[in-house]
């Protein structure tokens, strides 16, 4: 992993917009972030990789990517929250970016996944907002049924409920499962991408697509995870739901679920389980993407997620019933 930061400038028009109470949020003209790579050992040995951009002191935010992703797919995310003085953490899962591979055996069980996270948690002194999307969000949940002391300043689950549909599921690790032997260009794993989302307009360029994959020593290139991570964890989907609730149950910080309206992970059912366990939650409905947000709609994702977060008031939002917006 390279010993460097990486600074981005984004100049953008001024533009301001009324939250839910009336009140202006203001957007500054000139976005400036600056990120800074480090890496942390697990309680298992495992050397796990991440980015930490925003300023230190600000209110901290821990993003945890999906299955078969990177810390990568939260760029734009990045941007915007580092840009407005969060502190934010930014991880590679174990077995995925540039994070240590476990391999076979026990590695890849969310019990682990938790134990990463809480180890990332530590190394802020204010509670963090959590914001994991698909696994990243099941990481999340566990670990705050795993921890229920530990403090948390806000959750915000990215297409995900404990109890995700059956059909859905096997689509994506019909995906990852696809491909054994890699590919011969970044084409063809281009190709392989808009097959799983047709409905994602295809970027002008696939050069992007390489912080997701790597090269072997064959020259062939691969998809940046562990393929045990796919024999292990999601194929045999090993979480406990009842026990998953259970511990929502206990959690009493604002909550926001961001849903893809095309998504086949997340179902009406799913959502009404988890507001049963999580009174408090509140629903943003993305029109026009599937299970992965920030990729397909990433400026309705992060408009949801910084109105969220510029309210943020546990004592005052503690206990309040959940709602629907739509975007």
């Amino acid at each position: 992993m390279a010993d460097r930061a990486t600074c981005v400038q984004r100049h953008t028009p001024i533009r301001s917009k009324r939250d839910r109470r009336g009140e202006r949020l203001r957007y500054d003209a000139v976005m400036t972030w600056v990120s800074h790579p480090f890496s942390f050992e697990s309680e298992d040995g495992l050397r796990l990789a991440g980015d930490r951009a925003g300023t230190r002191g600000g209110q901290p935010v821990v993003l945890m990517h999906g299955g078969g992703q990177t810390r990568h797919s939260w760029h734009g995310a990045v941007r915007e929250l580092a840009a407005r003085g969060y502190d934010v953490i930014n991880l590679d899962a174990r077995g995925h970016g540039d994070s240590q591979w476990a391999g076979a055996g026990t590695g890849y069980t969310l019990d682990k996944l938790a134990s990463d996270l809480s180890r990332a948690m530590a190394m802020v002194d204010q509670p963090p907002v959590l914001i994991g999307a698909s696994l990243g969000g099941l990481t999340a949940m566990h670990a705050i049924g795993c921890e229920p002391d530990r403090p948390v300043a806000a959750l915000v689950l990215v297409d995900v409920v404990p109890r995700i549909e059956h059909d859905g599921a096997e689509r994506i690790a019909n995906f990852m499962n696809a491909n054994p032997e890699g590919f011969a260009s970044i084409e063809e794993a281009a190709a392989a991408v808009a097959a799983y989302n047709p409905h994602r307009p295809r970027p002008t360029s696939p050069e992007g697509l390489m912080k997701n994959l790597r090269r072997d020593p064959q020259g062939r290139l691969r998809w940046h995870w562990d393929p045990v991570f796919v024999r292990e964890s999601l194929n045999a989907r090993l979480f406990d739901v009842d026990a998953m609730l259970r511990g929502c149950r206990q959690f009493h910080e604002p909550a926001l679920l961001v849903r893809g309206m095309h998504s086949d992970i997340v179902s009406d059912a799913g959502i009404a389980e988890l507001h049963a366990a999580l009174p408090q939650l509140e629903v943003f409905n993305v029109r026009e993407a599937g299970h992965m947000i920030a990729g397909d709609r990433n400026d309705a994702f992060n408009g949801a997620v910084l109105e969220f977060l510029a309210r943020l008031d546990p004592a005052r939002l503690r206990g309040r019933r959940a709602h629907e917006r739509n975007g």
